[in-house]
C-alpha cells in the first residue's frame, strides 16, 4: 500500500476540483483518501493504494474538470497530518 500526499495549486477551487477528483479516484478503483480545499486555494489531495492506482491518478489530475487550471502538484507529505486518517476503500471531499 503506497501513499501520496499532493498540494494541486492554481484554478482549482470554487470548479468542482474536489467532486471531480473523487469521481476519478472512483473511476480508477482501490484508490482511498482525500480531497480538501486549504485556506491559500490550493486543493490537498491525499491518495492511498497500489502504487500504479497512485501514479495513474497523480498524472490524471493535472487535467483538471471543465474550469479547472491546474499550474502544478508538489508532494507534501508534512500536510498529511492535516487530514484524519484514510478509510479503506473511501475517496472523501471534506
Amino acid at each position: 500500500m503506497a501513499e501520496k500526499c499532493l498540494k494541486v495549486s492554481g484554478r482549482v477551487q470554487g470548479v468542482g476540483f474536489r467532486f471531480w477528483a473523487a469521481r476519478l479516484a472512483r473511476s480508477i478503483g482501490d484508490i482511498s483518501g482525500y480531497a480538501c480545499n486549504l485556506p491559500d486555494g490550493d486543493v490537498l489531495v491525499l491518495l492511498s493504494g497500489a502504487a500504479d492506482k497512485i501514479d495513474e491518478m497523480h498524472i490524471k489530475l493535472y487535467a483538471g474538470p471543465l474550469f479547472a487550471r491546474v499550474d502544478k502538484i508538489v508532494e507534501t507529505p508534512e500536510l498529511k497530518l492535516l487530514l484524519p486518517p484514510v478509510e479503506n476503500g473511501v475517496f472523501k471531499r471534506i
